[in-house]
């Protein structure tokens, strides 16, 4: 590959240094009781909120409900994501320096594949508190569930809860675009014809 398609790989790698620096998903809550809204940040090794006490008003709040209390300690996720994601970036910057085509769409493929995987474990989450409700909720509605949305919006009885990718989902975004870019648009490499010698015969 030449020079600045190897330059955009290492830049595709170091876009997912953004997951580091700002949440991955955000999940605003209102309800009457707190007109002014919560938010909920998930980043990529840990919980946190728009303010310190977020996460204990969403617990507040899930507690009326019966949905169990929201802490890190509870994704085993959290632990592992950091260094899946280093991974991809080292992986990333040795590519950039092989300079293959094949290795940047397999990276590129893979790296998709997480990002699947990760939505779907992060919908596996919303399922599993939006239903797992403990029987002495002081707040009980036969047949209701609190599923918040995966993305999107959603009126779960008088809560409205939003749910919105935030700024660290776009160094996903930026490193698949950037390696596709690469593979797209990097010339496969031509094989050089082969050239016979025809000599005169000897008479």
């Amino acid at each position: 590959m030449k020079t600045s398609s190897k330059v955009l790989m290492a830049l595709a790698a170091f876009s997912l240094g953004l997951l580091f620096l700002f949440p991955m998903w955000k999940i605003y809550l209102k309800a009457p009781q707190y007109p002014e809204g919560l938010e909920m940040h998930i980043w990529v090794n840990k919980l946190a909120g728009d303010t310190e006490s977020s996460i204990q008003n969403f617990n507040i709040l899930n507690h009326y409900i019966g949905m169990e209390p929201i802490h890190e300690d509870s994704f085993a996720e959290l632990k592992i994501m950091p260094y899946v994601v280093i991974g991809f970036m080292a992986a990333g910057l040795m590519v950039a320096l092989i300079g293959t085509r094949k290795l940047v769409l397999t990276w590129s493929v893979l790296l998709m594949v997480a990002g699947a995987v990760g939505i779907v474990d992060f919908y596996l989450w919303l399922e599993k508190f939006g239903t797992n409700l403990s029987p002495m909720a002081p707040i009980k509605v036969p047949g209701m569930t609190y599923v918040p949305p995966l993305l999107g919006s959603k009126q779960l009885l008088n809560f409205d809860a939003l749910s919105l990718p935030s700024w660290g989902s776009l160094g996903i975004a930026l490193a698949v675009l950037l390696s596709l870019a690469v593979f797209f648009f990097t010339a496969a490499p031509t094989k050089k014809p082969i050239t016979v010698n025809h000599k005169p015969a000897l008479v």
